[in-house]
């Protein structure tokens, strides 16, 4: 009973940190068609900013500077790099998102070196949220989890039941008509980049010191968010949502339990998905 529910609290803390880190990505692929790979460099870039503002004026400020930095810097990425490409297709894109990854990695490394930094979590919130079976659950993770909820909420409402959200749904499927209405379609793409970024920044400050903060950091999620979104389905939040928390908890469970595919086993259920379901676990149908 110990090991079940200790491993159900981290299995859905982690899944929820995953849909944190997916969720611009899926903002960004099903408002613009892009799928882009430097995501998870956008991830390490906001730990790293997470930590280096905590250095100077405290977590929380960097709670709110850190994803606007990265968010702004995505932002100028789709102003002046993304969008000159985009006229040539969606290898162009990928191959300028695969590159600027490595353009990332290669800075963290030359501002922070090539070791992991000493992030730590605020001493605000660190300690035990409760003790079940002579086992802590540390208070951080429940922020966390709740900073997660939270943004589900926040993006929902923001598409669903804003003037904003309208505007930039309509600009994905009605862009002419969008802008006959006097909004400018290139400027509402590049904020929509530049918040997917910021959610990625977000999943950063708070998962950098969780774990660890280094420079293999992106690498080490990168793959599985990707799996997320595709079995969430392409484009889908509620999906992302979804398939978060069934790779969260599928994945602790497989370590709790030491089982050696445990490293795979998201890769696993995404060929499964793509094998019964290709269009995901909540994606949308074609005709």
């Amino acid at each position: 009973m110990a090991f079940f529910t200790v491993s159900l609290l981290n299995g859905l803390s982690y899944g929820l940190l995953l849909f944190m880190l997916s969720a611009g990505l899926t903002l960004i692929f099903s408002m613009m068609g892009v799928l882009n790979f430097a995501h998870a460099s956008f991830y390490m870039l906001g730990a790293y900013f997470g930590y280096s503002v905590t250095e100077w004026l405290g977590f929380w400020p960097a709670l709110v500077l850190a994803p606007l930095l990265v968010g702004g810097l995505g932002a100028l990425f789709e102003r002046f790099l993304l969008r000159r490409v985009h006229r040539f297709g969606h290898v162009a894109e990928l191959l300028i998102t695969f590159g600027m990854s490595y353009l990332i990695l290669e800075g963290v490394q030359l501002v922070w070196g090539r070791s992991s930094v000493d992030y730590r979590v605020p001493e605000a919130l660190d300690g035990p949220l409760l003790t079940l079976f002579d086992i802590q659950f540390p208070l951080y993770r429940a922020f966390m989890m709740g900073m997660a909820l939270l943004m589900l909420a926040a993006l929902w409402l923001l598409l669903t039941r804003s003037r904003i959200g309208l505007v930039i749904q309509a600009a994905l499927t009605h862009p002419g008509m969008v802008e006959a209405l006097g909004h400018n379609v290139p400027r509402v793409f590049m904020w929509v980049f530049g918040g997917g970024c910021a959610l990625a920044g977000l999943a950063g400050v708070l998962g950098g010191n969780a774990f660890v903060t280094e420079p293999g950091m992106a690498a080490a999620l990168g793959g599985i968010v990707f799996v997320v979104v595709v079995v969430g389905g392409i484009g889908s939040l509620g999906g992302a949502f979804l398939a978060s928390l069934l790779i969260g908890l599928a994945q602790t469970f497989a370590v709790g339990l030491d089982v050696s595919v445990a490293p795979v086993l998201p890769y696993l259920l995404m060929v499964l998905v793509l094998i019964f379901r290709p269009r995901g676990l909540l994606g949308a149908r074609g005709d």
